[in-house]
């Protein structure tokens, strides 16, 4: 697993909050770091995967446990 250069808790916020919080935390950061992002919103296992393709990052992983997804992002052009 790479490391983790961000964390985003996202727990508790809706569609769009946790892609909009996403967007915003990765722009800062370099290319090729990685924002790993906490969510328990249904709809951010579509939304966040579709972020990533649109916006050219690349998401590295999805974990799933039994109270919240966590989204391994690293950060494209």
């Amino acid at each position: 697993m790479t490391d983790t250069t961000e964390t985003l808790d996202a727990i508790g916020l809706l569609c769009p909050l946790p892609v909009l919080k996403a967007r915003k935390r990765l722009k800062p950061l370099t290319i090729g770091s990685i924002l790993e992002v906490h969510a328990d919103d249904p709809a951010a296992v579509v939304d966040i995967p579709h972020f990533c393709q649109e916006a050219g990052h690349e998401l590295v992983e999805i974990r799933d446990n039994s109270a919240h997804q966590v989204y391994l992002i690293r950060k494209g052009v």
